[in-house]
């Protein structure tokens, strides 16, 4: 009999496809072999059936006989899963592509507790100067055109280094950590400084990976962010350059501790490679929310104990 797969475990979605889509898709297709997997065997009750007695013309007697039960027979009891407990992890608008984190089963606790983890995410953003338009994006209403020629890749780097700097101070800031404590340097060599609430969309680093004008492309690590959030940073990077620029990809090529790499595609959206892909990936989950989750409740100690000694005092 076939097992639910319980953990977690990721897709690529493509472009032009909701996230809904394709949690939908991965449930059809688990269910679909799920369901058709040998079940156990029917239940057997005992029946007194009529049986021809000796002799001609003879009186029927009953004999007892191991007959199935019908209510366990497929036509009766119809498919034995219906709908699966699954989780969607960090959204990708219909515009977005690249890495999303489903969650089967306890799977589903498991994407709380990373989300609770503010881990970063990281997206290769592809823009294009000399145009703008009302959503930021190259299939949107076309605004205005501009010229591009006097951009550089250097000037461009200059902006990303402005834009690092702006949100690495955002990003000490909403840490809410002294910096010049013992603590701050331990979650610093531990790569653990980040915001651990809400707090606006945050990017840690940001790169040019290729420039040929007037098409380019960046890598952007972030924290809190939404797809729409990275078309907005590339329009700004263009009015920052005196000229203007759309986005025409978002890609998510990291999210946490997912690559692309754990990543099943379409034609892997099986009950075989899901399972391989849950056990594939089930150990560096489970360090990174001993990692940080861990140190939350070490960190989170000391201020309990403040607490309780200001309320003894009181």
């Amino acid at each position: 009999m076939a097992a639910v797969p319980g953990g977690l475990f990721a897709v690529y979605k493509p472009a032009g496809v909701a996230w809904s889509r394709v949690r939908e898709a991965v449930e059809t297709r688990l269910l679909r072999e799920l369901n058709a997997a040998p079940g156990r065997a029917p239940r057997q009750h005992v029946r007194f059936l009529p049986a021809p007695a000796a002799g001609d013309g003879g009186a029927t007697g009953l004999v007892a006989t191991r007959v199935p039960v019908l209510a366990d027979h497929p036509l009766v009891r119809g498919p034995r899963f219906r709908r699966l407990k699954m989780g969607a992890g960090h959204r990708l608008d219909v515009k977005a592509s690249g890495v999303f984190v489903l969650g089967i089963g306890h799977g589903n606790k498991l994407l709380t507790d990373l989300y609770n983890c503010h881990l970063t995410k990281v997206y290769t953003v592809g823009g294009l100067f000399g145009k703008a338009t009302d959503d930021f994006s190259d299939t949107g209403k076309l605004v205005e055109k501009t010229t591009f020629d006097h951009i550089t890749r250097e000037k461009l780097e200059r902006i990303l280094a402005v834009i690092q700097g702006t949100n690495h101070k955002a990003l000490l800031m909403h840490s809410n950590i002294d910096m010049k404590t013992q603590e701050a340097y331990e979650l610093a060599v531990k790569g653990l400084i980040r915001p651990m609430g809400k707090s606006p969309p945050i990017i840690t680093a940001i790169r040019c990976l290729q420039f040929a004008l007037p098409e380019f492309q960046l890598e952007i690590h972030c924290l809190h962010e939404t797809q729409q959030y990275l078309r907005k940073i590339v329009h700004e990077i263009g009015l920052e350059l005196k000229s203007s620029a759309v986005c025409t990809q978002v890609r998510r090529i990291r999210d946490g501790v997912f690559t692309l790499d754990d990543a099943l595609l379409r034609t892997q959206w099986n009950l075989q490679s899901i399972q391989n892909a849950i056990r594939d990936c089930q150990l560096k989950v489970q360090t990174e929310l001993e990692k940080t989750l861990g140190h939350q409740e070490r960190s989170c100690l000391p201020k309990m104990d403040a607490e309780m000694a200001r309320a003894a005092e009181r």
